[in-house]
């Protein structure tokens, strides 16, 4: 049940590392614009994560790699303008930090200054570690991402599970344990083996959130239209559709048009 509005505190990342410690577990989904980020920081989500799967979801790109600084900035803008509660963190896109530490510093730091973040996730591990650090000693909340890492998908070639193999496992676990000294104040994990997620939470002193990684991680994230159901293509195994949005909305508009057709809109009432 959402709590009231009015007597939620913001969430931070003191409060995250309390939730883990009391084993509560974590609430976090995507958003991209006011409208919906307002509804899921009134249902009582915690973590709310400007993707840049809106590159995907928004742009209608094939992949998160067109996504550029400026978006990023625009769109966390939007988020944070209705968000009174929830933790806003904002992905850091391709190509903005993996140049020098430095520079992503300096983007790290436009993305909290310019648009309000509350703090930012890039992934990767120990090859993105000085960044890490010199993000966070200076001030900047910084969240990892292991696993499937989606900017790396062309190095990938495909977007299978990441961690089945006992040597690309070890990786995973020596990167989140490199992260977490870091001074990341969570760590995503994405489509990696349940019991790999399980192993790296119980090690991990900083929360986990996980997205196709099994039940054992301190919290769960998902792109919200994924689990609206606004996509009719998209239905990975690890994505439970809570709603189906896209038949609702193709409902409303075909009535909308059937309506406009028969001269039944606007009625009377509804004209001036």
């Amino acid at each position: 049940m959402a709590q009231n509005p009015t007597t939620r505190k913001r969430v931070t990342t003191l409060r995250l590392a309390q939730m883990k410690e009391t084993q509560t577990p974590i609430t976090c989904l995507t958003a991209y614009d006011a409208l919906t980020a307002e509804i899921f920081d009134q249902a009582g989500i915690d973590l709310l994560l400007v993707g840049d799967s809106l590159g995907n979801v928004v742009q209608g790109h094939d992949t998160t790699i067109p996504v550029t600084l400026e978006h990023m900035i625009y769109h966390t803008q939007a988020v944070v303008r209705s968000v009174h509660h929830s933790m806003v963190v904002t992905d850091m896109p391709f190509m903005s930090y993996q140049a020098s530490p430095r520079e992503a510093f300096r983007n790290a730091g436009r993305l909290m200054k310019e648009a309000g973040s509350g703090a930012v996730k890039l992934e990767g591990g120990l090859r993105v570690i000085e960044a890490v650090r010199l993000m966070t000693e200076n001030g900047i909340p910084v969240m990892g991402h292991l696993g499937l890492t989606p900017q790396s998908i062309h190095q990938f070639g495909s977007y299978r599970e990441r961690g089945a193999s006992e040597e690309e496992a070890d990786q995973i676990k020596t990167d989140a344990l490199a992260l977490e000294q870091a001074g990341v104040f969570a760590i995503v994990l994405e489509k990696i083996p349940a019991s790999l997620a399980a192993e790296i939470t119980n090690a991990s002193r900083v929360p986990t959130i996980g997205i196709g990684a099994g039940q054992h991680c301190d919290g769960q994230i998902l792109v919200w239209t994924d689990m609206m159901g606004m996509s009719t293509q998209f239905r990975p195994r690890f994505v439970r559709r809570y709603a189906e949005l896209n038949e609702e909305i193709t409902k409303g508009v075909k009535q909308y048009i059937a309506d406009i057709h028969a001269h039944k809109f606007p009625s009377d009432e509804e004209s001036y």
